[in-house]
């Protein structure tokens, strides 16, 4: 285990090297220890320095951060997590300090992996005070704000893949900081806020100049939010850029984003197989899919209900209801193509949902039909007078109006 003065050697060492990784490194935190759950009660909320150290490199003194890092090095040492995130929280404000006055961008790994850590101890610090007021990570979103501000309006020409030094732009740093906000702001459901960042970042064309990885996590955040938004089109095309270029080694963050593919792929008429949903172990969606696929609308209700809580915590349950709509089409279509006629009784359709254990009434049977009608899913009429069905005989089932 390291003492201060080894650590307050390694990071001269990599202070003065001026390797932007190396740097970067050296300003991670390490692991929490064990007694970190109750850690919260040694923290009143705000930070003392434990010394006055001057550090001066390169022109620019580094003493506030360094003194705050070893001392959230020691806190996160002793499992006190309050403790540590403010000594980090103080690490954080005097870096943006810091990075605003220094030239280029080789200190921008160094601030990603100050927002990174930064979020990270605000998330633990958060969940030991057993609290859900997320103060700490409300804080925290501050800092990352100040940040995302700092590189955002260098006035230097941001040049993709160039090399990081004192003639690069500190825009490279945007698309990382924005990835850690948007995941800020969906823990904190605040989803307005993101299009504070979305605005910038669009119009300057930088959610395509990043990282594979950073555009990668980019268009999962925006995909979601589309989805939230009922832009079901524009939410698919994020998601699946989203699937498509994520690293095939990636397994775990290619079944966070089906969680969010699958339902818009559902409420636009595409199911996925029975293979794909095991393979990542998605086995919430394979009654949905099922029940979809053949009109059962038993199974697809039966399912719903199953992993209603689930879906809840997604925030994919009422997308997953808007679904209901396609089983039903499909119910009706199987009764279509089973009597082969335009025009369906409705006791006939009555009938079907009694078969699943579902029994209702004329009245409901019209009710749902009118629904389906309106939206487009079904092209044709119901005869009230003589409780009928009438269906077009071109294309009464069209698909186009389920994948609009």
């Amino acid at each position: 285990m390291a003492s201060r003065v080894e650590r307050r050697r390694a990071f001269q060492q990599a202070l003065q090297s001026k390797d932007p990784y190396r740097l970067a490194a050296a300003l991670e935190l390490s692991p929490m220890a064990a007694n970190s759950s109750s850690s919260s009660k040694t923290s009143n909320g705000t930070y003392t320095p434990s010394s006055n150290e001057s550090l001066v490199a390169h022109g620019t003194e580094w003493g506030p951060v360094m003194v705050a890092w070893l001392d959230a090095c020691e806190a996160a040492q002793k499992g006190e997590v309050g403790a540590c995130f403010e000594a980090q929280a103080a690490v954080h404000a005097a870096f943006n300090h810091l990075f605003g006055g220094c030239v280029g961008n080789w200190l921008v790994p160094a601030l990603q992996a100050t927002c990174r850590t930064t979020h990270r101890m605000a998330v633990l610090a958060d969940a030991a005070k057993l609290r859900n007021d997320h103060a700490r990570l409300q804080s925290a979103v501050t800092l990352l704000q100040e940040s995302f501000s700092k590189t955002l309006n260098d006035r230097k020409e941001f040049k993709p893949n160039a090399p990081l030094g004192e003639d690069g732009s500190k825009k490279a740093g945007v698309l990382f900081i924005v990835n850690q906000l948007f995941s800020m702001y969906f823990r904190l459901n605040t989803l307005r806020l993101c299009k504070n960042l979305l605005r910038p970042v669009e119009s300057r064309d930088l959610h395509n100049q990043g990282t594979m990885g950073d555009m990668v996590t980019f268009r999962y955040y925006v995909g979601r939010l589309n989805m939230f938004e009922d832009k079901y089109d524009v939410a698919e095309e994020n998601l699946d850029y989203a699937l498509l270029h994520c690293h095939r080694n990636a397994v775990a963050n290619k079944k966070r984003i089906l969680k969010y593919l699958v339902p818009v792929k559902l409420k636009r008429g595409r199911l996925p197989t029975k293979l794909l949903l095991t393979k990542y172990s998605l086995y919430e969606f394979i009654p949905l899919v099922e029940g979809i696929r053949t009109g059962d609308l038993r199974t697809f209700n039966d399912g719903l209900a199953k992993y209603q809580d689930m879906f809840i915590r997604r925030g994919t349950y009422l997308l997953l209801e808007k679904c209901k709509a396609i089983c039903y089409r499909n119910l009706f279509k199987r009764a279509y193509l089973i009597t082969n006629k335009h025009q369906i009784p409705l006791d006939r359709v009555a009938t079907s949902f009694k078969w699943l254990g579902m029994p209702i009434d004329l009245d409901e049977v019209e009710c749902i039909l009118s629904n389906l009608i309106f939206q487009g899913v079904i092209k044709g009429y119901i005869s009230h007078s003589k409780r009928v069905l009438v269906l077009s005989k071109r294309g009464p089932f069209p698909i186009a109006a389920i994948q609009k």
